[in-house]
C-alpha cells in the first residue's frame, strides 16, 4: 500500500493515512489502499481487536485531494461517492472491533467524517475540524450530515457546514465531538494507543455495544429494547461473559479473549 500504512502492535491495528506531502488528502490510490487495509484488519488471522486510525505528518486527513479525486467518475460526484467512499464507510461502521481515531492535525471534509466515525475520538490541541465543502461549492458528504448534528446538535452542525469555519480541537472537546484532548501529538499518540490497548483487551461484547449504539439512531424505542435483548443473548453465551463473572466473584482482573 502506497498511501496507507498498516502495522499490528499486539492486538491493536494501527492504520495511518500516509501522504503527508498533501496533509493526507484522499485520492484514488489512498481510497483503494484504505479499503485494502481495512480488509486486512478484518482478517481474523491478524488478531486485531481494536483499530487505531491516525495520520502521518502534520495532518490527520485534509479531505479529498482535488488534484487526484475520482468522485466525478461514473455518475458524477455522487456516483463516485456511492462506488468508492460509501462501501468503506459502511465497512467501518460494521467493523467487529472498536475504532479509536487520533486527530493530530487537520481533519477536513471527508477526513472529518473518518475522524467522527471513531468510537473514541482523541485529538491534540494542534488538531482542528473543518466542514470545507461550502468553500468549493459542494454539500457535506461522508456521512457528515448524519453524524455531526447527532454529536454536536443541529445549530452547531449547521454553523460548521454553512460557514465552513475551522473548529479547534479544544472547542470540539467542549462540544462533545472529541472524547479525549491531549496537549501535543506525542501525548496524543501515547494516550490514544493506551485507550486502544484497553479496548483490545476488552470482551466480545464491545462489538455488540457498537452495534447497539449505531442502531439506536434509527430504531424506535420498542425496536431498540428488542435489539438489546437479542444482543444480550449473544453476549451472555460468550466465554468472555463466563470469564467476567468468574473474575468478579474471585475479585481479580478478567482476562478476556474476544470470544
Amino acid at each position: 500500500m502506497e498511501r496507507m500504512r498498516l502495522d499490528f502492535d499486539g492486538k491493536v491495528a494501527v492504520l495511518k493515512f500516509n501522504h503527508p506531502e498533501v496533509m493526507n488528502a484522499v485520492g484514488a490510490q489512498m481510497l483503494a489502499d484504505f479499503t485494502e487495509a481495512v480488509g486486512e484488519v478484518r482478517e481474523p488471522s491478524n488478531g486485531a481487536r481494536c483499530l487505531l486510525l491516525t495520520g502521518e505528518g502534520r495532518g490527520f486527513c485534509a479531505g479529498a485531494n482535488l488534484q487526484d479525486d475520482n468522485r466525478n467518475e461514473g455518475g458524477g460526484v455522487g456516483g463516485g461517492l456511492r462506488g468508492g467512499y460509501h462501501p468503506l464507510l459502511l465497512t467501518l461502521r460494521d467493523l467487529d472491533i472498536p475504532i479509536v481515531t487520533a486527530v493530530n492535525g487537520a481533519a477536513a471534509g471527508i477526513g472529518m467524517s473518518f475522524a467522527m466515525i471513531g468510537d473514541i475520538v482523541c485529538a491534540s490541541k494542534l488538531g482542528y475540524f473543518l466542514q470545507a465543502f461550502a468553500r468549493i461549492g459542494l454539500v457535506p458528504d461522508g456521512g457528515s450530515t448524519y453524524m455531526l448534528p447527532r454529536l454536536v446538535g443541529w445549530g452547531r452542525a449547521m454553523e460548521l457546514s454553512l460557514l465552513a469555519e475551522r473548529l479547534p480541537a479544544e472547542t470540539a472537546h467542549e462540544w462533545g465531538l472529541v472524547n479525549r484532548l491531549f496537549e501535543d501529538n506525542d501525548e496524543l499518540l501515547e494516550g490514544a494507543m493506551g485507550i486502544a490497548r484497553r479496548l483490545a483487551d476488552g470482551p466480545r461484547s464491545l462489538a455488540l455495544i457498537r452495534q447497539a449504539y449505531w442502531n439506536t439512531w434509527h430504531n424506535a424505542f420498542e425496536q431498540q429494547i428488542d435489539l438489546e435483548a437479542r444482543l444480550q443473548n449473544e453476549a451472555g453465551s460468550s466465554s468472555d461473559f463466563s470469564e467476567g463473572v468468574s473474575a468478579f466473584l474471585e475479585k481479580r482482573d478478567a482476562k478476556f479473549t474476544g470470544a
